[in-house]
C-alpha cells in the first residue's frame, strides 16, 4: 500500500486531546510537516498550521473544518478495526513521529494511543505529554539522561531485558502488565537498554524529546521491530 504522505524528516501528527499552549510549537520545530489524526485538525488549524494530509474515520469532523483543508489532503479511512492515531501511523513513511494530543484529556483515548504504540512498534514514535514523553523501545537503545532522571519502563506484554545506568537495573526480571511493572526508576547517567521482545513503553521527562527523536529516527536496522505481520 502506498502511503499517504512521505518525508525523509521527523513529521509531527496532531491527535484531537489536550495540547499545551507550547507543544505544538515545540513538536515542529523538531519534525516541521504536519498531519492530523481526524479531529486533531480542528487543533491544527486554530493554531493556523498547514496540515500536509488529514488522515482517518472523520467522525471528529464536520462540513465547515474540512472545507478549510484541501479535498487531496483529506483520506477518509471508514474501517473501525483500528483508532485515528494508528491509521496516521501506517499510512506515514517518515523516520520517526512526533504526537501531540494524544496523551491528557480522555483516558480510554491515553491508553488506546499507548497500545497503538506496541502495535505499530515498526513506526518510530514519540508521544509528547505536559511532563513526560512516552516511545516504544526498540530491541536496543542508548540515551542521554542525566544523573537523577526518572526512567519508568511500563510493559505492554511480557518482556525482559537488561539495563546499564539505572539505580535499579532490570537484568532477570520478568516485566508483565499485571504482575511487574518498571516505574519510577532513577538514571544514574546514560542509560542503555536492551529488550528481549517488542511490547516496552519507556516514559522520560519532556525536555529530552528532541534527544529522544534524534535517537530514535537514526536506529540502525537491526535494532528495530518488524513490522507484525497479518
Amino acid at each position: 500500500m502506498t502511503s499517504v504522505f512521505q518525508s525523509n524528516r521527523p513529521v509531527t501528527i496532531v491527535g484531537g486531546g489536550d495540547v499545551g499552549p507550547e507543544d505544538l510549537n515545540l513538536a515542529l520545530s523538531i519534525a516541521p510537516s504536519c498531519i492530523a489524526a481526524d479531529g486533531g485538525s480542528i487543533v491544527a488549524l486554530a493554531a493556523g498550521i498547514q496540515l500536509e494530509a488529514v488522515i482517518g474515520d472523520f467522525d471528529s469532523l464536520n462540513a465547515s473544518v474540512l472545507a478549510q483543508i484541501p479535498v487531496e489532503r483529506q483520506h477518509h479511512i471508514p474501517e473501525q478495526d483500528s483508532n485515528d492515531f494508528d491509521k496516521c501511523l501506517r499510512n506515514v513513511e517518515t523516520p520517526v513521529v512526533v504526537g501531540v494530543g494524544f496523551l491528557g484529556g480522555r483516558v480510554d483515548h491515553q491508553m488506546a494511543a499507548m497500545h497503538t504504540l506496541v502495535v505499530r512498534a515498526d513506526c518510530p514514535c514519540v508521544l509528547l505529554g505536559p511532563h513526560e514523553i512516552v516511545f516504544h523501545c526498540p530491541a536496543e537503545i542508548e540515551l542521554p539522561t542525566r544523573v537523577g532522571d526518572i526512567v519508568s519502563l511500563f510493559p505492554m506484554a511480557e518482556v525482559t531485558g537488561t539495563s546499564v545506568g539505572l539505580e535499579w537495573p532490570i537484568d532477570g526480571l520478568a516485566l508483565a502488565p499485571g504482575e511487574r511493572v518498571g516505574t519510577s526508576n532513577c538514571a544514574t547517567g546514560v542509560i542503555q537498554l536492551k529488550m528481549s521482545a517488542r511490547g516496552m513503553l519507556c516514559i522520560l521527562p519532556r525536555r529530552m524529546l528532541a534527544d529522544v527523536t534524534q535517537v530514535l529516527a537514526s536506529l540502525p536496522d537491526h535494532v528495530k521491530w518488524p513490522a507484525r505481520v497479518k
